[in-house]
């Protein structure tokens, strides 16, 4: 049954990629694009990694960082990494040189490599990533898993597909002892409750910034429809407090610009001064648009209140342990099912409707300083990867 479905899965997909070329061509033309698509989908400059390795794989920004606390505790000669997005690459290649991206499925056939050990975090479930790893040797790891309310009556529906996946699974350390019992419900085995790994070391500010005179305003890690939603915020605030700044950081490098023109339109209309923080690294406009990626952590430092993105939308929310490690007061959208546990683990978030953020902001003196009141142990990972080595 098992070889059936393996048959029948790289089959389908082989079709999928087969079927999907056209379009690929055109979305490799985006600037978005313009490295993954060629690397995962055609192997362009994406040669195989070394084999007898510990490969990590994965997906954002966000998770690239957070395996940045077990990365260090391991052998950098042992180190291969893969991720899907560009962001995500950006991190992982200052990890080690042996960083790729990860090549579709149906590619890895000829593209895998035996590795010692093979972990992913959250939710990259890829059948033929985890069964051609297992085949070839490696010991298999879903760490940092979740299981949120939203996506779980999905997963359920077509579990017997998950069940596939999980017996290539060695080992899956989850966030919370729910997303365990879920787990285990699609197939999971071996589950531990370790928390979320984000928790275990927050990335610390690569430099010091000096901070502005005047209240701080951070709209953090922003998504398409967040920003004027800031701004407006902002600019009720300003108008109530004039030595409010505003520094906003968009979560995806390929929004900079359109930022930058929503931006200058609304300073020009309220005389206003803005700049792009890649121009210039002070902090003392008006509104400054942080245009760099790894910033973000050095901009909390200096941050009062954070206004926290990827939740006024459907999106699932960000990592808010990183402002909170500093203290800094943080509003965030109701849309957070993502970082439910994280959110759960800091005291003093305050959470809001859209249409309140303006409300809830000049109100800022009634928001608490945030709070983190619990860590994860990673040590149960790491000792498993070391058994291998």
């Amino acid at each position: 049954m098992e070889k059936l479905f393996f048959f029948l899965y790289s089959s389908t997909m082989a079709v999928v990629y087969v079927t999907a070329l056209p379009f690929l061509l055109l979305f490799a033309l985006k600037q978005k694009y313009r490295l993954s698509i060629p690397a995962r989908f055609f192997l362009w400059k994406n040669s195989p990694l070394k084999s007898d390795g510990v490969w990590f794989h994965s997906c954002s920004f966000g998770e690239a960082l957070a395996i940045k606390p077990l990365v260090s505790q391991l052998p950098q000669d042992a180190l291969r990494m893969t991720t899907t997005t560009q962001t995500g690459f950006e991190v992982v290649k200052h990890y080690t040189d042996q960083s790729r991206f990860l090549p579709f499925e149906p590619l890895l056939f000829g593209w895998l490599k035996p590795q010692k050990v093979l972990v992913v975090m959250e939710a990259e479930f890829w059948y033929l990533l985890f069964t051609l790893a297992k085949i070839r040797g490696a010991k298999t790891l879903l760490i940092n898993a979740r299981m949120s309310d939203r996506s779980f009556p999905k997963y359920y529906k077509i579990r017997w597909f998950y069940a596939h996946i999980f017996r290539s699974i060695d080992e899956v350390y989850a966030q919370t002892q729910k997303d365990k019992e879920r787990l285990e419900l699609l197939g999971a085995k071996n589950v531990a409750v370790i928390g979320n790994i984000k928790l275990a070391k927050l990335t610390a500010a690569t430099k010091i910034m000096q901070k502005p005179s005047g209240l701080i305003v951070c709209g953090a890690s922003t998504h398409e429809g967040e920003e004027g939603l800031i701004l407006d915020a902002y600019m009720k605030l300003k108008a109530e407090q004039n030595d409010a700044k505003l520094i906003l950081v968009p979560r995806h490098p390929e929004r900079f610009d359109k930022v930058a023109d929503l931006i200058a339109q609304v300073a020009k209309y309220h005389g206003l001064n803005w700049h792009r923080y890649s121009q210039d690294e002070g902090l003392d406009s008006d509104i400054i648009l942080v245009d760099r990626l790894g910033e973000l952590v050095n901009i909390y430092a200096v941050t009062d209140i954070v206004i926290l993105g990827g939740a006024f939308e459907p999106i699932g929310g960000h990592n808010a342990a990183e402002a909170a490690q500093f203290g800094c007061k943080i509003i965030s959208g109701k849309h957070y099912f993502n970082q439910k546990d994280i959110f759960d683990a800091i005291e003093g978030i305050a959470v809001v409707e859209a249409f309140n953020l303006s409300r809830r902001l000049l109100q800022h003196n009634l928001l608490k300083p945030t709070v983190i009141k619990q860590r994860s142990d990673i040590s149960p990972i790491v000792e498993s990867i070391q058994d291998v080595l």
